[in-house]
């Protein structure tokens, strides 16, 4: 039996001051934040996930987008090299709750730098978004550890957004969706839909054809419900203030054997 694991970190009192790089700041309600963050807790346990908590990390705005600090995949977890200085701390505590949980832990190491939020991976294939984040060097190193287990890493260059995954997401049968405006070049990927809204393109798999999406983006709801997923929605404003989507609170482990 393989349990769905997914890690978690819950928004500390600093939240309203995390790093904004292609948006205007605006204020952020931190206690509205943490309401809306239990409610996406509550949705990924809702639909057979169990939510492991890693410590939070009070000196670090932006800790709650922990998907930026690790990349899972088998029983390996890929600590990261965030690219943003203030960021860098934020993966220790994940280190170590990954090495408890029995994940082989692999390292990102400098110069490199590498964010979570700039690797989708479809099937053995991942894309890894090459730009403010994520640099040649990161890129390489990922490659090097997943490589030979034929995993083939494909470099993507992304300059309208903050991660490859504020551009574009997968839905279960591999096709790679996008609100076209923000992607830079649509051939990168061999099937492409363009939906309607931005927070469209961004989908959480959450496993028996449910997705999990913002609720700002109805028509896009719609015409994934036409497709035969189920939409599963989710308030997460303040995040998205922060340029926050619905991949970045979470890590989802595909769980070990057992």
């Amino acid at each position: 039996m393989t349990t769905k694991q997914a890690l978690v970190r819950r928004p500390g009192q600093r939240l309203a001051e995390g790093l904004v790089t292609h948006l205007q700041r605006t204020a952020v309600d931190v206690e509205l934040a943490t309401t809306q963050w239990k409610g996406y807790v509550d949705a990924l346990e809702a639909h057979g996930w169990s939510c492991i908590e890693v410590p939070a990390a009070d000196d670090c705005p932006d800790a709650v987008f922990i998907e930026d600090t690790m990349v899972a995949f088998r029983d390996m977890a890929i600590l990261t090299r965030p690219g943003a200085d203030s960021r860098k701390p934020e993966v220790t505590a994940v280190d170590t709750v990954v090495r408890a949980l029995g994940y082989s832990p692999f390292h990102i190491e400098a110069p490199g730098t590498l964010d979570g939020g700039d690797v989708l991976k479809v099937g053995t294939t991942f894309y890894v978004g090459r730009g403010g984040r994520t640099n040649a060097e990161g890129i390489r190193q990922m490659r090097a550890i997943v490589g030979p287990l034929g995993v083939n890493v494909v470099a993507v260059p992304i300059h309208l957004v903050l991660h490859l995954k504020s551009a574009v997401t997968a839905l279960p049968d591999g096709t790679i969706v996008g609100y076209e405006p923000l992607v830079d070049d649509t051939a990168m990927f061999p099937r492409f839909r363009s939906v309607p809204e931005e927070s469209g393109a961004h989908v959480v798999l959450l496993g028996e054809g449910r997705l999990l999406m913002a609720a700002d983006c109805p028509r896009t709801a719609e015409l994934y419900a036409d497709l035969g997923f189920e939409p599963v929605v989710v308030d997460i404003s303040e995040f998205q203030k922060l340029e926050g989507c619905v991949t970045c609170p979470s890590v989802r482990l595909r769980g070990l054997p057992g």
